[in-house]
């Protein structure tokens, strides 16, 4: 078998009446549409329930999915003890998930469990249910911090789990929408909020499950939306059949969106396996971008493939410009992986004999020594995106206010411990937090005094 259906659900504790004791009736179309998907659920008889919840164990590089046999929960927070919860797990799908992701690479298993009650982001979805349906086992996923595509990822093993245990059963993504829809609710109001739920809803009541990728990070963020990678995870779920998309429910008067969509998976649909034609596409836009990268990037190039495919240093080409050969500069290299920062380091003065040579050593370094990575595989190269900073020579400045964070990069010192950030980084928009980051990369605290200094750079792409 495979899965019967999925749904897109919220999960305000307040829906429970128990909970909300008369604040329930605010949102009763939220209500009506989950009774309805309890219904269904009841109707399809699954032998399992998948819930990914945003309020789940949770780590930056990995997916934690609950363990063990049975797993128990209660509204005690929200002020109703007596709405109480003991499920049992279905540790044979668990552990098939487990054995697919290791098989393929993929950061996600029963390790590191920290709160092995449920929660409420599981417990909501579990109250509606359970009014209609109770013969079935749970599995309890977590969210992650690593890329959408990666969420994509795990819910294609989730269904492959699934069809190689037969199981019958249902995927329930949890999530709230922006929490900033309203400048009454305890959130306030940003403008992405609204744009949120409005791009959420009209991508979800189309199946159009290709353009959960397009929500950016930044944009998710200023938005404060929940369930944007519980739902990303529901659509790998459902990757490559046909869907019958249906919008139950939208609200947002408590200034937090709620949404409900149900899913009914069809024939298979080639044209619906939304990562492969993303990753297809990422590949011929990578492709020709490289193709046209100036010398200083094609060196920067050679010089990761080189290092992470044959563990070798690369020489230093024939026919690179006097710029490159005949000057010497601090240079810092930097490596990105659909969008995220893979590997960065540099020198703020030149230590080689040529800024050729700086690069060489700064790309392998990047890709090798940072410490906050892993050095990168092989298998990583054709998704890579490099930029080299040169940097010009550095200059004492007296006070943050000869800073610009657009055009300088900034250098704080005091003692030994220094801390470089380079200009025109992305969520980096005032000198004040430019200098807080370089502040803590060296380890100084905000109220120590600090020598500055700033720096141009030339940016190659």
């Amino acid at each position: 078998m495979s899965i019967l259906a999925a749904y897109m659900v919220p999960h305000p504790p307040m829906i429970v009446p128990e909970v909300g004791r008369g604040s329930e009736r605010q949102i009763e179309a939220t209500r009506a549409a989950y009774e309805r998907v309890a219904r269904e659920i009841a109707a399809l008889a699954p032998e399992t329930i998948i819930i990914s919840s945003p309020h789940a164990t949770m780590y930056a590089d990995y997916f934690h999915i609950s363990p063990g046999r049975r797993a128990e929960g209660s509204f005690s927070r929200f002020h109703a003890p007596g709405v109480r919860f003991e499920e049992a797990y279905d540790a044979e799908l668990v552990k098939t998930v487990e054995r697919l992701a290791i098989a393929n690479g993929l950061p996600a298993g029963t390790r590191g469990q920290r709160e092995p009650e449920l929660d409420h982001g599981t417990m909501v979805p579990l109250y509606f249910i359970r009014r209609y349906y109770s013969d079935f086992r749970l599995v309890r996923v977590g969210l992650s911090g690593l890329p959408l595509e990666a969420h994509y990822r795990l819910g294609q093993l989730i269904r492959r789990a699934v069809e190689e245990t037969g199981r019958r059963a249902v995927y329930v993504a949890s999530g709230d929408l922006s929490h900033k829809l309203q400048g009454y609710g305890p959130y306030g109001f940003a403008p992405e909020g609204p744009q949120y739920d409005a791009r959420i809803m009209d991508v979800c009541s189309r199946g159009a499950f290709g353009e959960l990728f397009d929500f950016d990070d930044g944009f998710c963020e200023r938005a404060a939306e929940c369930g944007h990678r519980s739902f990303v995870i529901m659509a790998g779920a459902l990757d490559g059949v046909d869907v019958r998309a249906e919008r139950l429910s939208h609200e947002d008067v408590t200034g937090v969106g709620y949404g409900i969509c149900a899913f009914r998976p069809g024939d298979r649909n080639d044209k619906r396996r939304f990562l492969d034609l993303r990753q297809a596409e990422q590949g011929r836009r990578l492709a020709q971008a490289r193709a046209k990268c100036d010398p200083w990037v094609q060196l920067a190039w050679q010089s990761v493939e080189s290092w992470v495919a044959c563990h070798r240093v690369a020489e230093i080409p024939d026919g690179l410009p006097e710029a490159l050969t005949g000057c010497r500069a601090g240079a810092f290299v930097s490596i990105h992986k659909q969008g995220r920062l893979r590997g960065c380091i540099g020198t703020i003065a030149p230590t080689r004999a040529s800024l050729a040579e700086e690069i060489v050593q700064n790309a392998i370094s990047a890709a090798s020594r940072d410490p906050r990575f892993e050095p990168i595989r092989a298998d990583e190269l054709p998704w890579l995106e490099i930029s080299v900073d040169v940097l010009g020579a550095p200059e004492d400045i007296a006070s943050e206010a000869e800073l610009d964070v657009k055009r300088y990069g900034v250098i704080v010192s005091r003692g030994h411990r220094r801390g470089l950030l380079l200009p025109d980084l992305e969520g980096v928009d005032t000198v004040a937090r430019q200098v807080q980051i370089a502040r803590q990369k060296a380890g100084i605290g905000p109220n120590e005094k600090v020598d500055l200094q700033r720096f141009e750079v030339i940016r190659h792409h």
